[in-house]
């Protein structure tokens, strides 16, 4: 039976019954249809959400995978989805994921996995920070587990520089106070020395009187007594006296100069002053560095340098450049030690740190006759967490941290040149630059 109403128009055409049965009719489908609507505004917000987002089912094969797991992980989800997560090849630990998913249902379901190592679809290191969910309920596609996630390597790497910085601030004000202590007994040894050795001078004027009168009354009358005050003279071996005794002095001066050199370096690296760009002398941070690293270096290499006296000051973090030429420093330092280590006969190494002015900017080369680099891991230098050095040895912090100081914070250039067996040369590029204005 056709239930539609009747027609009847009203005015101006219009059929008020059939407008009624029409509107009653479109919020029905609207009723019916909802569920698919939600579901499909779901799909899609799952789909563009700025995290990554896996389902897996109970046997780990792909059942979902958004465009964001598909960037990190560089698979496209046409190439992921119903496959098993172990036979994808993806950059990441299989294994440790693996572990989480088989703990999660005995951790309430919930699991965090912190700092999972992965490779970038660029080829460089990273961090991932992912979630496993286990569902409570049935899903259609038959996922059980939800991954969520997302690279989390710059934000470790920011917390891993402010936690070096709150330990370098630590350090350098534990530094200071003992720079401080050191200092004040060192100013009185070397005050007492040049005391001694202006005394000693005056000592040997009178020494060399008395050679002479002694010579007259030997020559004048024949007494005992000039020639006992001779022999005596010669027993005390005055000669040698004369020439070591000054030398002894000099020596003592030398390394009382050299402490209060250190002190004065452990100072200006540790309170350099005020934190924001200002302008600074490079060849004194360079010379502070120097000494401030001596003992990384002193047994393996000897440190040469060609310092331009009339570069100009550059506006910058002083800290911040003299941490820069500190690790460059270093690496240079170990680079040397672990060629020496392949080859016991190749003796102390050499590391040659230059400074110039090159246009409108300071540049500042650091040299050293070390291993070098291999070929295939001078594009990943830079990247955070990168290291080839041994556990306990190296963080793969260093040259990341160069990298942002230099590039980032203060708009300059790093740079290497790198041969095996031979060396490497890092050249940092810095703008004179102006001082920063006060808001």
């Amino acid at each position: 039976m056709d239930r539609r109403p009747e027609v009847s128009r009203g005015r101006r055409g219009r059929n008020p019954s059939v407008e009624r049965w029409a509107k009653s009719s479109a919020r029905s489908a609207v009723r019916e249809d909802a569920p698919a609507c939600a579901a499909g505004a779901c799909e899609d917000l799952l789909e563009e959400l700025p995290i990554l987002v896996i389902g897996l089912a109970d046997d780990l094969r792909v059942t979902r995978w958004n465009r964001q797991a598909g960037e990190l992980l560089g698979k496209p989800a046409a190439e992921a989805l119903g496959r098993p997560l172990g036979g994808l090849a993806l950059g990441i630990d299989v294994g440790r994921l693996r572990r989480g998913l088989e703990q999660c249902p005995s951790r309430g379901g919930c699991l965090r996995l912190e700092e999972l190592a992965c490779r970038r679809p660029d080829g460089r290191e990273g961090l991932l920070g992912l979630t496993i969910h286990r569902l409570r309920g049935k899903d259609p596609a038959g996922t059980v587990f939800v991954v969520v996630g997302a690279d989390i390597t710059e934000r470790k790497l920011l917390e891993r520089q402010l936690a070096q910085a709150q330990k370098l601030r630590s350090i350098g004000q534990l530094a200071s106070g003992i720079a401080h202590e050191i200092n004040t007994p060192t100013q009185y040894v070397g005050d007492n020395v040049r005391f001694l050795q202006e005394s000693f001078d005056r000592l040997l004027e009178l020494l060399g009187v008395q050679d002479e009168v002694i010579a007259e009354l030997c020559a004048a009358c024949g007494t005992a007594a000039p020639r006992r005050l001779a022999e005596s003279r010669a027993r005390a071996d005055v000669g040698y006296l004369r020439e070591e005794v000054p030398a002894a002095v000099r020596q003592t001066l030398e390394g009382v100069e050299r402490i209060a050199r250190i002190v004065r370096a452990m100072k200006d690296f540790a309170h350099p002053g005020r934190r924001e760009k200002a302008p600074a002398d490079v060849n004194r941070i360079v010379d502070t560095t120097i000494t401030v690293a001596r003992n990384e270096w002193k047994y393996v290499a000897d440190v040469e340098t060609a310092l331009d006296p009339a570069l100009p000051p550059v506006v910058c973090d002083a800290a911040e450049i003299g941490q820069v030429i500190l690790n460059l420093l270093i690496n240079a330092a170990h680079a040397i030690e672990d060629r020496r280590r392949r080859d016991p006969a190749a003796g102390k190494g050499r590391i040659r740190i230059e400074t110039r002015a090159a246009g409108d900017r300071a540049v500042i080369r650091v040299e050293d006759s070390g291993c070098g680099i291999p070929p295939e891991v001078r594009s990943r230098v830079f990247d955070p967490f990168f290291t080839t050095k041994e556990v306990g040895r190296g963080t793969g912090q260093g040259l990341a941290l160069c990298h942002a100081a230099v590039v980032e914070r203060h708009g300059g250039r790093i740079d290497f040149h790198s041969e095996v067996g031979r060396g490497t040369t890092f050249t940092i590029e810095l703008p004179f630059g102006r001082p920063e204005e006060e808001p």
